[in-house]
This record gives structure tokens, sequence and C-alpha cells, in this order.
């Protein structure tokens, strides 16, 4: 989740909002992708920090499926995202700040709970939940 939080700053002074994101094999700790948010960057709606690590450790292992890999992210994943989780077959995810408003995970859609979910990783909500909070909450706060 470290690694994560230093994309999130990162993105928060490309003036990005604050999410980072991070693919690790399960297996070995190796990271295999890690980026920020960059929807403002590339002017895409979909360059969220999870979509753009899901694509290029697939990209990277050269495979549509993220097989035996976990994601760390400081925000819960979006319903694009969490949709995205699961097409990728992500082990499993560990998240940071919950998301009342826009998540997809624990709350909205709740993309996992649906039985036309292919797949479905383990979840764990809360990693460094504070800490990742305060990020977003500075960078909204200064923008206000």
């Amino acid at each position: 989740m470290e690694r994560a939080i230093a994309e999130a700053e990162a993105a928060a002074r490309r003036g990005e909002v604050p999410v980072g994101a991070v693919v690790v094999d399960g297996a070995t700790g190796t990271v295999l992708a890690a980026a920020g948010n960059r929807t403002g960057e590339l002017s895409d709606p979909t360059a969220h920090a999870e979509m753009v690590v899901i694509r290029e450790a697939a990209a990277g292992l050269g495979a549509p499926r993220l097989d035996g890999c976990d994601l760390y992210v400081t925000l819960e994943p979006c319903a694009m995202c969490a949709a995205a989780i699961g097409f990728a077959r992500v082990r499993r995810l560990y998240f940071g700040a919950y998301d009342a408003k826009g998540g997809g995970v624990e709350h909205g859609a709740r993309i996992f709970d649906h039985p036309t979910c292919h797949h479905k990783p383990d979840v764990f909500g809360g990693i460094e939940e504070t800490r990742c909070g305060a990020l977003l909450k500075g960078f909204f706060a200064d923008r206000r």
C-alpha cells in the first residue's frame, strides 16, 4: 500500500485526483505495474489508476488475465474499475479509503455481489484508510 500511496501523492502533484494503484505478483511480491490517476493528463475518463495498472500489468505479462495477482489501490474502486478487476481475474483487492459516493465494491453498484459477476476477488478494505482519505480531503479542500 505504501507504493500506491506514493503514486497517489505523485498524481496530486500533477493536479490529478490523488488515487494510486499497484499490481503485484501474489506469489513473488514483484511489482508488475504502478501508477496514479491520469485522466486529465491523457484526456481519458477511463485512465483511473486501477485501469492504468491493469492495462500495464496485462501487457507486461502478455495475457488478458492477472491470475494470481493482487491489486492495491488507495480508494475503493468505482463500478468501471471493479468490473475491470473482475474481468482481469485479480486474485485479491486491497483498498484504502471507502468511497460512499462513487465506490463500486462496498458501495453503489457493488459489482462483485451481482450474480452475473464472473469473478470476485478476495476484498480487503480500509487499509491505511485514514491516510488515504486525508490525501483526498486535502486535495479537494485546496480546490474549494
